[in-house]
């Protein structure tokens, strides 16, 4: 039986997993083993520019949060080394790195599960969510569908000027 200090340690690890979890838009559990320390490091700093939290956890504490926030259905996949990638502001983060990173390392780091908003994911579900461009680049495409409307009025614009022999810099004569 351990002792009343690593026990409260050990629940408090847990709760703060917990609340993590809780607060995550989304979240991937990734088999990282066999993976070498620059890999790791480059990967680690491309979550932190993406805003993932990402660390390796313990099983037995990871199993202990997923039950306490209703998502015990991903117990079956906590064996093995088990790290956990989260992101509470841009849910498509994780996935995308960490596929990224799935795909180069090959069999050394592997995506196990996933998880958005608070439902399990299909692992099909996971790879079409990785395969979106990021946030920026969905706006940018919103943005630009925004403006074509108005860049093809332009467009119009100038050619209907021109024909009529008026230049578009100057106003059209009288």
């Amino acid at each position: 039986m351990p002792n009343a200090k690593v026990l409260s340690e050990k629940q408090a690890i847990v709760a703060e997993l917990a609340e993590k979890l809780k607060g995550a838009a989304s979240g991937v559990l990734v088999d990282y083993e066999g993976i070498t320390v620059s890999e790791d490091t480059a990967l680690r700093s491309e979550l932190r520019q993406n805003d993932v939290d990402y660390s390796v956890v313990k099983n037995t504490l990871l199993r202990f949060a997923l039950d306490n926030t209703g998502l015990e259905s991903l117990d079956g996949v906590l064996h093995g080394a088990t790290s956990l990638a989260i992101s509470e502001t841009d849910p498509i983060a994780p996935m995308r790195v960490i596929n990224k990173y799935a795909k180069t390392m090959g069999d050394r780091f592997n995506i196990k599960a996933g998880f958005m908003d608070g439902k399990v994911l299909e692992m099909d579900q996971i790879m079409a969510l990785a395969e979106l461009p990021g946030k920026e680049a969905l706006q940018a495409q919103v943005l630009g569908t925004m403006l074509a409307p108005i860049t093809s009025l332009a467009i119009v614009l100038k050619a209907i000027a021109e024909k009529d022999g008026a230049t578009v810099d100057a106003p059209a004569a009288e």
